[in-house]
């Protein structure tokens, strides 16, 4: 009855999580020797946050996470274009959280090994493949460095949320090869002792073509986690996608030289912090099928999507919730994982798919396009109902519309001790 979880990110985690909450018994497989806490920042979404706050994580979640308030969106000449409310400034029964992803990951690491033991964790194990057997399904392990073998592990269920280069979904789907890279470079980086607007402000800064997002991420301390993004000609190649390879200044810091706004000096920015990434803007086609017997997709693995909308850290821990509430009415079988599938496979593909049209970023695009050199009001660029029903509608397809989400019941039902 021991389900394997492939992966050791946050999907992986909050689905061992979930699955200790019902009383299913679990095993979560790493790759790498130890985990640490990578990245940079990210957002959790009310619905996202919803389900932690349920694993009793709000508090934790709440000491180091800033509590964002407000998103606003600015043209390229640092013109305001758009605002509203976030998280319980906007009505929601809980916060929309910026947070290191380090941090969010070693949380739910450190929750895991409180409640299901240090042991549940295999760190060096990379998952070479596996089979299905009278009772369910056993993975065979490598040590990645070396090529070592490890002890095989024996379950029900074999969960592969092992990120944008799952091995699980390579081996299903051979000929998928990399990532889809959409021209756009992200060059990320977190500054250190800056502060702009209120210190609970995510802003969108430019368009499509050249953009910049910056909002804090610690209580502890003023901490700007910033985006500055680049899309390229058509054809042109790129470094492969990894969040260890050192960005340049010099590939994209004179694009932003002159966007030094009264609210905002991006360059000094920048420049404050000590080391940036870089990251192509990738994703994956949505694929008709994620669950083959009893193996299945969960998170990046499923679905990877542009960083766009702040979904992607979101989806996957609406993906393990899911997952728990059907294994609880299934059972460990088979049919848990057709049911999580049939719910969740059509709604993450719709943002995946929304995502690939700037999602709500849109408006500062729409902008950049009917008036390029600036504005004096807004609304000779852009109506407000455009506005709300851009914001309205990505809300809608993404599970978070604030009505809806404050009125369902709990994804899932705790177990009781």
């Amino acid at each position: 009855m021991t389900v394997l979880i492939i992966g050791g990110g946050i999907g992986g985690l909050t689905t061992a999580l979930s699955l200790h909450q019902i009383g299913i018994a679990c095993r979560v497989f790493e790759s790498v020797d130890t985990i640490e806490p990578l990245g940079v920042g990210i957002n959790t979404l009310p619905h996202a946050v919803r389900e932690l706050s349920e694993l009793g994580l709000r508090d934790r979640l709440a000491a180091t996470a800033i509590p964002t308030a407000t998103l606003a969106y600015y043209s390229s000449h640092g013109q305001h274009i758009w605002s509203e409310p976030r998280g319980e400034a906007a009505g929601y029964r809980w916060p929309q959280f910026s947070i290191h992803r380090g941090e969010l990951q070693m949380l739910l690491l450190e929750a895991v090994r409180e409640r299901l033991g240090a042991d549940a964790i295999q760190t060096g194990h990379h998952l070479a493949g596996w089979e299905e057997t009278s009772t369910g399904v056993r993975a065979r392990f490598v040590q990645r460095r070396t090529g070592e073998n490890r002890d095989d592990a024996e379950g029900s269920l074999l969960i592969a949320a092992d990120g944008i280069h799952s091995v699980v979904r390579s081996m299903l789907y051979p000929n998928e090869g990399a990532p889809i890279w959409n021209g756009a470079i992200m060059w990320r980086g977190i500054t250190t002792g800056q502060e702009f607007l209120d210190g609970r402000t995510m802003v969108m800064v430019g368009h499509v073509g050249q953009k910049f997002v910056a909002y804090p991420i610690s209580r502890k301390s003023p901490v700007v986690n910033w985006i500055a993004e680049r899309k390229f000609p058509a054809g042109q190649a790129w470094r492969r996608e990894d969040w260890n390879r050192r960005g340049d200044l010099e590939e994209f810091l004179p694009q932003f030289e002159k966007w030094r706004f009264d609210w905002l000096d991006v360059p000094s920015i920048i420049r404050g912090a000590a080391r940036c990434f870089e990251y192509p803007m990738v994703d994956r086609d949505p694929v008709d099928r994620w669950t083959f017997g009893r193996v299945t997709l969960l998170g990046d693995a499923a679905h990877a999507m542009y960083p766009i909308g702040s979904n992607g850290a979101s989806q996957a821990i609406l993906d393990a919730r899911v997952l728990a509430r059907e294994i609880q009415t299934h059972g460990v079988m088979p049919a848990a994982l057709q049911a999580y599938e049939a719910e969740r496979r059509p709604a993450t593909a719709r943002i995946v798919l929304a995502n690939r049209g700037n999602g709500p970023d849109q408006v500062m695009e729409v902008v950049h396009e009917r008036a390029p050199g600036g504005f004096r009001h807004i609304e000779d660029v852009l109506t407000r109902n455009e506005l709300e029903e851009i914001a309205a509608g990505y809300k809608r397809v993404a599970g978070f519309d604030k009505d809806a989400l404050n009125a369902r019941a709990p994804i899932v039902t705790p177990s009781p001790r």
